[in-house]
């Protein structure tokens, strides 16, 4: 029967650490695996993940100038016309606030896009603030609506 005091760790997973620079007989010992001289044999020594050994380095090389849209950029919550069509039958009106409380959407605040990928086969009111083509023309074809919500 095995004991708690039998338990070991399996053979070679566990090695001695290596003690550096107490004598020529540790085998490790004057200048501790250093070399004999140089950058490397000092204390505090090591470059960083960044340095090109003296080379300009790339933070420096690549010029800083320019101008970045994204920050103005609209980023919508995406909602397919097939998540559509697992909705219950007695929602027939779809805003942001049913999406979110059913958890198609994160949250009701930020803008929601309906794209095409599905079918949709039940005749719902959609509001939303964008819609694709496809997702258009799959709820009109469904006898349904497409509200466009304008926001502040």
């Amino acid at each position: 029967m095995l004991k708690l005091n039998d338990v070991r760790p399996a053979a070679g997973s566990r090695t001695a650490r290596r003690r550096i620079g107490r004598g020529q007989g540790s085998g490790s010992g004057c200048t501790a695996g250093r070399g004999q001289d140089g950058y490397g044999a000092r204390r505090g020594s090591g470059t960083k993940a960044y340095f090109e050994g003296g080379q300009t380095p790339m933070s420096r090389r690549i010029p800083k100038r320019g101008f970045n849209n994204k920050m103005f950029s609209t980023r919508y919550q995406i909602v397919n016309v097939g998540d559509l069509e697992k909705v219950d039958a007695d929602a027939l009106e779809i805003d942001p606030k049913w999406l979110s409380d059913n958890g198609l959407i994160g949250s009701d605040a930020e803008p929601v896009k309906v794209l095409g990928n599905g079918e949709l086969t039940k005749k719902l009111t959609v509001r939303a603030d964008s819609f694709s083509k496809s997702a258009r023309e799959k709820i009109e074809k469904a006898k349904g609506k497409v509200e466009v919500i304008e926001r502040a």
